[in-house]
C-alpha cells in the first residue's frame, strides 16, 4: 500500500481509538491496527504508523490525508499547548495527537446532528439504524469467498444526501427540531447548496454542532465546542476550569487532549 508521510511525532493509536469508539456499524470497522470503511470507490483501508498512514486504494489519498490530519504541525502545537500548565502533562503523555478529520463532509454533519446531547454510544446506535434504513447495501458477492472476506463486517454505504432528504422526520428517534435540521441539511447537500460555515443558521443546529463540524470537516484548528460534556468532565477531573483563550490558535488540539485524557 502507498504511504502518506507526516511530520513526527504522530499519534496514530489515539486516532484509531477515536474512530473505533464512533465506528458506524456496517460502514466502518477498526481493529488490528487498521481502519476500514465503505466508500464510493469500494472499500477504503488505512494503517497508521509512526511516520504516516499506509492506505488503499490510491484514489483515496486526499480523504486519507484529511481523516488522519496528516498536514498538522505537531511542533507548533506543542510550543503553545505544551507550555500551558494544565495541558503540558497531557501533551507530554500523547505527543503528536491529531484532530480526526472527515472522510465525507455530509456524513460528518449527519454524525454531529445525531450526536447532539447524546452519548457517543447512543449516537453510534442511531447512526447504525440510519444506515440500515437509508444506506445502499454492498453487492452481496454471493459465491465469491474472496469478496466476502474483503468486506468483513462492512455491509452498507453511508446514506447519500438524496436518500436522507426524502425521509420522514417523524421516523428519526430524536426530537423533531433535530430531525427537521437533518432533513434540511440533506436537502441542501443534495442540491449542492450546503454551506458548512453557515450551519448555525439552520434551526435545530446550535453552536456545539457548528464548532464540531468546523473542527472535523472544515479543518479549523482553533475550534472549541461550547458546553461540551466531555470537556467539562475532563476539566473537572483535572481540577481546573476552561480558559480556552490561552490555547489559541490550537484549541481543536486542546479539545482532543482533554477528550483523550478521559481514557486514562
Amino acid at each position: 500500500m502507498p504511504l502518506l508521510p507526516t511530520r513526527e511525532p504522530f499519534d496514530g493509536e489515539s486516532l484509531l481509538a477515536f474512530l473505533a469508539a464512533r465506528a458506524i456499524p456496517g460502514v466502518e470497522e477498526v481493529g488490528g491496527g487498521r481502519y476500514r470503511r465503505t466508500a464510493p470507490f469500494g472499500i477504503f483501508e488505512a494503517r497508521p504508523g509512526a511516520a504516516g498512514v499506509s492506505f488503499a486504494p490510491a484514489e483515496a489519498a486526499d480523504s486519507c490525508r484529511r481523516l488522519f490530519d496528516l498536514d498538522a504541525d505537531p511542533a507548533a502545537v506543542t510550543a503553545v499547548l505544551g507550555a500551558d500548565p494544565l495541558l503540558a502533562p497531557l501533551v507530554a503523555r500523547r505527543p503528536g495527537l491529531r484532530v480526526p478529520g472527515a472522510f465525507d463532509p455530509f456524513e460528518l454533519v449527519v454524525r454531529a446532528i445525531v450526536g447532539q446531547q447524546v452519548s457517543v454510544a447512543g449516537a453510534r446506535t442511531v447512526l447504525g439504524r440510519l444506515v440500515a434504513e437509508y444506506g445502499e447495501p454492498l453487492a452481496s458477492g454471493e459465491g465469491d469467498a474472496a469478496a466476502r472476506a474483503a468486506r468483513g463486517a462492512l455491509t452498507h454505504h453511508f446514506p447519500t444526501a438524496a436518500a436522507v432528504a426524502t425521509a420522514d422526520p417523524a421516523a428519526f428517534p430524536f426530537p423533531r427540531t433535530r430531525a427537521n435540521a437533518l432533513i434540511t441539511v440533506a436537502q441542501l447537500a443534495a442540491s449542492q447548496e450546503l454551506e458548512l460555515e453557515a450551519l448555525v443558521e439552520i434551526p435545530g443546529i446550535g453552536p456545539w454542532t457548528a464548532s464540531y463540524v468546523a473542527m472535523r470537516a472544515l479543518g479549523d484548528r482553533d475550534a472549541f465546542p461550547p458546553g461540551d460534556v466531555g470537556i467539562r468532565n475532563a476539566l473537572a477531573a483535572l481540577g481546573a476550569s476552561a480558559d480556552d483563550e490561552r490555547w489559541r490558535p490550537w484549541r481543536s488540539y486542546a479539545v482532543m487532549h482533554l477528550w483523550r485524557s478521559l481514557d486514562g
